[in-house]
C-alpha cells in the first residue's frame, strides 16, 4: 500500500509538470523515465519497466518527436531497434523532473535518518536480486516448455 501511495505522488506531481509545459500524462512519465533512466532508452524499455500500454508509449512518443523533446537514433546491430534520448528542447521539462524527484525525495525520507536509508536500500538490492532470481527461473521454465509465457 505505501508503494502505491507514492506513484500515486509521483503521478499527481508529473501531471502538474506536464501541464506547465502542455504534455501529457503519458508524454511527461516518459521523459520522466528516460531522464531518470538513460541506460533503458528504447520504446520497448518503458513498455515493460514503467508497465505502460504499448500503444499509449507509442502514440506519446511520436508526439515527443514531433514536439522536438525526443530524438531517436536507430541500433547499429538491430535496425529494428531505436534508442531514444532526451533533447536540448527538452531542458526545461529535465530540470522540473529533477524538482519532483527531489520532492518526492524529500516527502518519502523525511523522517528517516541516513543509516535507516542505507538499510533500506540494502534490503531493496536484496529484494531485486532475489526477483531477478525469479525471473531468471521463471525464463528458464518457459524455454524448457514447463510453463507458459
Amino acid at each position: 500500500m505505501g508503494m502505491r501511495r507514492i506513484v500515486r505522488f509521483q503521478e499527481s506531481l508529473l501531471k502538474e509538470t506536464g501541464q506547465r509545459f502542455g504534455l501529457t500524462l503519458c508524454e511527461t512519465t516518459i521523459l520522466a523515465f528516460l531522464y531518470n533512466n538513460p541506460e533503458y532508452d528504447t520504446a520497448a524499455d518503458i513498455v515493460q519497466l514503467r508497465m505502460l500500454s504499448k500503444g499509449n508509449v507509442s502514440s506519446a512518443v511520436e508526439s515527443l518527436l514531433q514536439k522536438n523533446l525526443l530524438e531517436k537514433h536507430q541500433d547499429v546491430s538491430d535496425r529494428r531497434v531505436y534508442h531514444l534520448s532526451l533533447t536540448e528542447t527538452a531542458a526545461p521539462v529535465s530540470d522540473a523532473i529533477k524538482e519532483v524527484n527531489a520532492a518526492i525525495e524529500r516527502k518519502v525520507f523525511q523522517g528517516i535518518s541516513p543509516e535507516e536509508r542505507a538499510m533500506i536500500e540494502a534490503v531493496n538490492v536484496r529484494i531485486s536480486r532475489n526477483m531477478n532470481t525469479l525471473n531468471e527461473t521463471k525464463n528458464e521454465a518457459e524455454r524448457k516448455g514447463i510453463c507458459k509465457k
